[in-house]
């Protein structure tokens, strides 16, 4: 098969002929469709510090937001067959460390990663264990989730776990980031019942996109305040919920300035540098700072699907966060939309290499 290769230490990728992944008894092979490019595999391109301490193994095959269509089943796997539209949950879990077994399998302590830790999905197949394969309804025999909705499931998990971490119903958000899980998280804090949204970022078009998700006031924090948002909702008071999504330190410590007394942030951005934050406030406005890292195994799964499977309009919300959809042979210019950020969600489509 053709595979996107991480072939030695140091800068580029290179398509390659590869053998076809092999199947044990618990796992199960998928013919990959569509592909999703995420900050994860940037990173892998230029062989960066973050790069280097994540990935242990070279050479090995990234990607690890897909969908596609499964060919091969192991002998003990009962739960998916072969023909199945599937997406993937990109963490490997040991099962055995305390969380796993206490049924916190995203607390894992020895997880791996499918396309940093382990071969991943940009390739015409790969192969994770069934529990880690996601099963796509259908409406009738008409495909509700589409190929290119499914490759972003995985980002979209992120987006639901951060925004569903606390009740949002009838509740004042702040967003900081209005890149594509940042656009996603608007679309399902819209959906869950918030009442004012207010999106940060430096970049015009995606704060367009993102006061299409569902903002209500977009704030280009090069030219104002984010006090200047509450001001034009009329808030009284303080942020209630807020969602740390683009890892720059002066967007959390501004969204500190700004939350209500007992206001609850999620934070799933995570920075390129260490930096202060105010901790008198934190204390003394009794705030609650949560991290986030991928989604909940497997309740997000449950979630997101459930949300998207009833609702056609948040459905073509997340869609449209996709604008960009090539050939996996143009794999390059893929990248460097996704590196230069003048665009949203892109997707690399494999069948392009049958």
């Amino acid at each position: 098969m053709i595979a996107l290769r991480k072939t030695g230490p140091g800068p580029g990728l290179e398509l390659a002929e590869v053998p076809l992944p092999g199947c044990g008894p618990f796992d199960v092979t998928v013919r990959v469709m569509r592909t999703g490019i995420c900050g994860t595999d940037l990173h892998i391109l230029a062989w960066d510090a973050s790069a280097r301490a994540m990935c242990d193994t070279v050479p090995f095959t990234p990607g690890h937001e897909f969908y596609g269509e499964v060919v091969e089943v192991g002998a003990d796997v009962h739960d998916v067959r072969i023909g199945d539209r599937v997406s993937g949950e990109g963490h490997v879990v040991c099962g055995t460390c305390r969380n796993c077994r206490a049924g916190r399998k995203q607390m894992c302590i020895r997880v791996r990663s499918v396309g940093v830790q382990r071969d991943g999905a940009f390739a015409q197949y790969v192969t994770i264990p069934h529990f880690n394969v996601w099963v796509h309804e259908h409406d009738g025999g008409e495909e509700v989730i589409v190929p290119e909705l499914g490759a972003v499931f995985d980002p979209l998990g992120n987006a639901v776990h951060t925004a569903l971490k606390f009740p949002l119903v009838g509740e004042d958000v702040l967003i900081t980031g209005a890149g594509p899980i940042g656009q996603m998280a608007v679309a399902v804090a819209r959906h869950a019942g918030a009442r004012y949204i207010t999106v940060t970022d430096v970049a015009a078009h995606r704060l367009e996109m993102a006061r299409r998700a569902g903002a209500d006031v977009i704030v280009d924090v090069s030219r104002t305040r984010v006090r200047h948002a509450q001001e034009e909702l009329g808030m009284r008071e303080g942020f209630d919920v807020g969602m740390e999504i683009s890892g720059q330190a002066a967007a959390l410590q501004e969204m500190i300035e700004n939350m209500n007394h007992g206001g609850r942030i999620a934070l799933l951005g995570l920075p390129s540098r260490q930096f202060e934050i105010d901790w008198t406030a934190v204390v003394t406005r009794m705030l609650t700072l949560q991290g986030i890292y991928g989604r909940e195994m497997f309740e997000t799964w449950n979630v997101m699907s459930a949300m998207l499977t009833t609702s056609r309009p948040l459905r073509e919300t997340i869609l449209a966060t996709v604008t960009d959809v090539l050939p996996a042979q143009d794999w390059e210019r893929g990248y460097e939309i996704a590196r230069s950020g003048a665009a949203g969600k892109v997707v690399l489509d494999w069948t392009t290499l049958d």
